[in-house]
């Protein structure tokens, strides 16, 4: 087979395509989609979390004093 005869075959093969392209691809959109939802709703569940424990913040306060940003522990 010539280098000419193999472009052509491939241009040939190139040519057709299996259907409609967006059609095709509308899945990739849709788990972009539901992949997005779900760590939405993972950061949205952090929510306001600080303040859900608010009560045993402050007794660990009154028990142990006010901590220092140096003694933050991160």
């Amino acid at each position: 087979m010539t280098f000419v005869s193999l472009l052509a075959q491939a241009a040939e093969e190139g040519a057709h395509h299996g259907g409609n392209v967006q059609a095709s691809t509308f899945w990739y959109g849709v788990v972009a989609f539901v992949v997005f939802v779900a760590l939405s709703l993972v950061t949205l569940s952090y929510r306001n979390v600080s303040n859900r424990h608010a009560h045993k913040a402050e007794a660990y306060t009154q028990k142990h004093g006010t901590p220092t940003p140096e003694a933050h522990g991160h």
